[in-house]
């Protein structure tokens, strides 16, 4: 498989973690969206929103969009499993996703962003949207989650693949995480896991830290 991808967006991150807890091999493929790669002919070729990621399956298709791409990596490879079994408890762990997938992360978007400055809003006010909807949600993430463990359990899950990622923006955009005990007990459970080391942002081709 090949993963198209950028060391800090969130959405790749989402995709790097569940291959890395399925533990299966890629080829990382660097789309620099700093430098604008994500519009040249090349890639809009493999993916025409010009988004990162994109996946390209052994099979030679090119899947695009983090929900579509984990949930394919989820049912084509089933072990270990991001979704609980009963259908009820599928559910909850899929609203946390979505709440963080769908309510938190658009809105920090860059794209959102440059259209907040284009549209005339400073540098202090950005900031402003971003924390308050970055805090918003992950304050209904604290309330959802459980009391042990990771976010739904001992083992990690769907809703933990995103939200890693999630506290990864957070921390760039010095949102003051001390009023969600749950989730600091989740990040500090990740930050010990091995697939969730081996995806983080620092540790990525293209990350300057490397």
């Amino acid at each position: 498989m090949e993963l198209y991808t950028y060391y800090r967006s969130t959405s790749s991150y989402r995709v790097r973690i569940a291959l890395a807890l399925k533990g299966l091999a890629y080829q990382s493929l660097p789309v620099n969206l700093l430098q604008g790669e994500q519009r040249g002919e090349g890639y809009v070729a493999v993916n025409p929103q010009g988004r990162v990621p994109a996946l390209r399956t052994d099979g030679g298709e090119v899947l695009v969009q983090s929900p579509a791409i984990i949930e394919y990596l989820e049912e084509v490879y089933p072990q270990p499993a991001l979704l609980p079994a009963a259908a009820e408890a599928r559910a909850k762990v899929r609203g946390v996703a979505a709440i963080i997938g769908c309510d938190i992360h658009p809105l920090h978007n860059v794209s959102v962003l440059n259209r907040l400055r284009q549209a005339g809003q400073d540098e202090g006010q950005v900031n402003q949207w971003i924390g308050h909807w970055i805090s918003q949600g992950l304050a209904a993430v604290e309330q959802l989650i459980g009391d042990h463990g990771f976010c739904f359990g001992e083992t990690p899950g769907l809703a933990d693949v995103y939200l890693i990622p999630q506290l990864y923006a957070a921390e760039r955009f010095n949102i003051d995480l001390g009023s969600f005990p749950r989730i600091l007990r989740v990040a500090a459970l990740a930050a010990a896991h091995p697939a969730f080391a081996k995806a983080h942002p620092a540790q990525q081709p293209d990350s300057p830290a490397q």
